[in-house]
Parts: structure tokens; C-alpha cells; sequence
């Protein structure tokens, strides 16, 4: 009987895939790829994000249970991932690309749609609750315009480094501010002055009611 780390290994070079192709199409770190195909992973939690990304089920994976012409014909149906980048990167990155992508350790599903530089920011606080949860996670397009943005929008600014989202109020006669949308945080407004940089809007937004834990396996 063949190994879990025999059948991907087999799978994906039937794909015509590296490593590291495998790693940024999984979200899975090309390290534990490796340990898996060699057989010294710890854990194999990871197995049903390396099958979507390889185009055939879980199980097919861990048993190897696929005839040649599947291996070829199987488009991969993959879904498109975006990094999870801390407040800090936010702050201080001037632009997605300037983010060392190798340091990013952990990616999350995007909806359909064009958000090739879309990230993730996890919510911090309580500034803008009950819409949003502290641990959500905030999906990010840097690649609109601030001219682009209207009153009510949730956008994504920094100011020396500290990155923070709020709601955009435009007033009547033009004034723009940041407004936390839990009205006992405070301070609740946020002026918008030449000392801010727009970094993106929010346009969606991920709330994990429960994730379990992963736990080694005792062998």
C-alpha cells in the first residue's frame, strides 16, 4: 500500500507541478509539502487544501486510488488565495509587492472576482463592532482609488507607520473624517489629514464561528 506522501508526490507530478507551485496554489508552506512527500510530517492536516489545489478529493489523495488518464484530464479546481498580512506590514509596506510574501504564514480563500492584490487584515479591538468581530478577517483591494471612495465606504488608512480601518463620512460641504462604527469606542472620530495614506477599501469579510485546533497525531 502506498504512502500518503507516495500518492501526492506521484499526484502532483502527474500535474506537472513543483513544490512551490503546489505550496502557492495550496496556501500549504512548501516546507511541510516536503515533509509530507518524505514522509516526516507530524501532522497531515493539510490534506484537503493540498487536494483542492491538486483537483481530486481527499480521499483520492490518501489512498492514490486514480487511473492514469484522471491524473492527466483533472483540471485543478483552485481556489485563489490571499495573504493574511499584519497591521505592522500595512503600515508600512508601500505597496502589496514590497511584502516579502515568504514571511506570510497563513493565506485564506478570496471570493470570485478580480482581487489579484487583495490581503487579509485580522481585526484587532473593538473599534467597529457589532459589524465587525475582533478576529474577523478583513478582506483588502489596495488597487482602488481614494477618489473612487464615498461616504459610508470601510477603507483601510495609515498614518506613521500605525495602520487602522474605520467608516469614510464625507460631509455636505466636503469635510472627511474616520468614524468607529461601535459608538462607546473613543476617540470615535479620526480626522483625515495630509499625514494619512489610503491604503485600500474593505470589501469583504470572514467570520470563523469555530476552528478547531490542530493537534498532532500520536503514531
Amino acid at each position: 500500500m502506498t504512502t500518503l506522501g507516495e500518492n501526492l508526490k506521484k499526484i502532483r507530478k502527474a500535474k506537472k507541478m513543483t513544490q512551490k507551485e503546489l505550496a502557492q496554489k495550496s496556501g500549504v508552506k512548501q516546507s511541510v509539502i516536503s515533509d509530507l512527500e518524505t514522509g516526516n510530517a507530524k501532522s497531515t492536516g493539510s490534506i484537503l487544501e493540498l487536494a483542492n489545489a491538486l483537483g481530486v478529493t481527499a480521499e483520492e489523495l490518501k489512498k492514490g486510488a486514480l487511473d492514469e488518464v484522471s491524473l492527466i484530464n483533472v483540471v485543478p479546481v483552485v481556489p485563489r488565495m490571499a495573504p493574511v498580512l499584519s497591521w505592522v506590514q500595512a503600515g508600512t509596506m508601500t505597496n502589496v509587492e514590497s511584502v516579502d510574501m515568504s514571511q506570510v504564514e497563513e493565506w485564506l480563500p478570496i471570493p470570485d472576482g478580480d482581487c489579484e492584490k487583495c490581503f487579509y487584515l485580522k481585526v484587532q479591538g473593538l473599534s467597529n463592532y457589532p459589524e465587525f468581530h475582533e478576529g474577523d478577517y478583513i478582506l483588502v483591494d489596495p488597487t482602488l482609488p481614494f477618489s473612487d471612495m464615498n461616504s459610508g465606504d470601510i477603507i483601510v488608512v495609515r498614518k506613521f507607520d500605525d495602520a487602522t480601518f474605520k467608516r469614510l463620512v464625507i460631509e455636505p460641504d466636503g469635510a472627511k473624517y474616520l468614524q468607529a462604527i461601535n459608538p462607546e469606542f473613543k476617540p470615535n472620530i479620526i480626522p483625515l489629514d495630509q499625514d494619512c495614506e489610503f491604503v485600500g477599501e474593505v470589501v469583504d469579510c470572514i467570520r470563523y464561528v469555530y476552528r478547531a485546533k490542530k493537534k498532532l497525531r500520536k503514531i
